[in-house]
């Protein structure tokens, strides 16, 4: 699996196959496929062999509420480093023993709430929803100047005049203060809309 995802970070997922995956072993073709029968199957090997990277280092933390984020910023490293997993989990690919552990952890800290199962499981759903959301932006973000060849900058440089003569015209009055004077950066977002999620979770807790 090594190989395949050091092409996928690379390259992405487009340059993934098996008779690549071959060619950098040194390998047959054939002699993978007797492993790997099509590359659904080694997709899916892949998208599991990366959640092992979310095992914890050690104990959660004990309040539940830093444990839920320690939890959700290994994630998003996790996808840092590897954006096209986000491609996979959109796919609804089955969930292999690592992904299956990492949930257990996560429903291991909500059950300090003392709420029942499917509670449970609907706070998870939600915190699953806004991870899942947020990271699929910012991997689409990381990985467009490779798919795209225009980076990041280059794309604002086209998008400005269309951009400033519309504030000029008076119309986008909301958003011309945030262009002028910047908005808060991806980490200050992550933690701030996570943070709020919690405290939704926390008023439904029973007192």
């Amino acid at each position: 699996m090594a190989a395949a995802i050091a092409i996928a970070d690379a390259e992405g997922l487009a340059a993934v196959s098996i008779r690549r995956v071959a060619t950098e072993l040194g390998a047959r073709a054939m002699t993978l496929y007797s492993y790997i029968e099509r590359k659904e199957d080694l997709l899916a090997l892949m998208l599991d062999e990366v959640a092992a990277e979310l095992g914890a280092d050690g104990p959660a933390p004990d309040d539940w509420r830093e444990a839920l984020l320690a939890i959700a910023r290994r994630e998003r490293d996790l996808v840092r480093r590897h954006p096209w997993r986000m491609d996979l989990v959109a796919q609804g690919l089955p969930a292999g023993p690592n992904a299956l552990r990492h949930v257990e952890r996560k429903l291991a800290v909500l059950a300090r709430l003392g709420v029942e199962p499917p509670a449970a499981w609907r706070f998870l759903a939600a915190c699953t929803d806004y991870m899942t959301g947020y990271m699929v932006r910012e991997a689409r973000e990381r990985t467009a100047p490779r798919r795209e060849g225009v980076s990041d900058a280059e794309r604002a440089a086209l998008a400005e005049p269309y951009v400033r003569e519309l504030v000029d015209g008076g119309e986008l009055p909301h958003l011309a203060p945030m262009l002028e004077r910047g908005v808060p950066g991806a980490d200050d977002n992550f933690e701030r809309g996570l943070r709020w999620l919690l405290d939704g979770i926390e008023r439904e807790l029973p007192r």
